[in-house]
């Protein structure tokens, strides 16, 4: 092989593996894509929202583990988040912080009253149709140490904390920061929705 194209490849192949080493720290530690499929956050979130989600904010976990290996803050009530779903960790879910550790949570007439305060919810505007099955009235549950209720903006259509309980710290993957990609279909891009913070 002629020595200049057997340096050309080996510079190729350095530059191949550092990228992946760069883009396995990225998504490690630092931002993760994710994209929604389902409606359980509308109108907050859209089927086809593809963000990016701080997987900083919270903590540094040991890749592959849930070992944090130190914290930098705790979810706010409010936040919208990712996290393993409890009854299946190989499962990424994203709901909304709605219960800190020991918060008194209840729902009533599909209302939340968070330690017995009425709580304003503006992300719940324009709810599509209610499922018959859905929970209306929950509660009162206090949440535990060391762990958070979730629920969906999408409060008529979502199978969240009041259904497969509370979500340990641990289990928490990050919080979602930015659309970075929107689209009901190939041809019916969201361009308003591309680059707006997750709020």
């Amino acid at each position: 092989m002629n020595p200049k194209w057997h340096e050309v490849l080996r510079e190729w192949v350095e530059a191949l593996i550092f990228a992946l080493l760069l883009a396995l720290f990225i998504r490690s530690f630092v931002v993760q894509a994710f994209k929604i499929p389902s409606g359980s956050m509308l109108q907050t979130l859209q089927i086809g929202d593809h963000l990016l989600v701080n997987k900083f904010l919270y903590g540094i976990k040991l890749p592959f583990t849930d070992i944090t290996l130190f914290s930098v803050s705790d979810p706010e009530f409010g936040d919208v988040i990712v996290f393993e779903y409890p009854k299946d960790p190989s499962k990424d879910y994203i709901k909304r912080v709605i219960g800190l550790p020991g918060d008194t949570i209840e729902v009533v007439d599909n209302h939340l009253v968070r330690n017995g305060q009425a709580v304003d919810e503006p992300y719940l505007a324009g709810l599509p149709p209610r499922n018959p099955m859905v929970r209306t009235h929950f509660g009162p549950v206090k949440v535990p140490e060391g762990h958070y209720f979730m629920m969906g903006d999408n409060r008529n259509n979502s199978m969240d904390s009041r259904y497969w309980g509370f979500v340990g710290r641990d289990a928490i993957v990050g919080k979602a920061w930015r659309i970075y990609w929107s689209w009901a279909s190939l041809l019916d891009v969201r361009w308003s929705r591309i680059g707006s913070l997750v709020e």
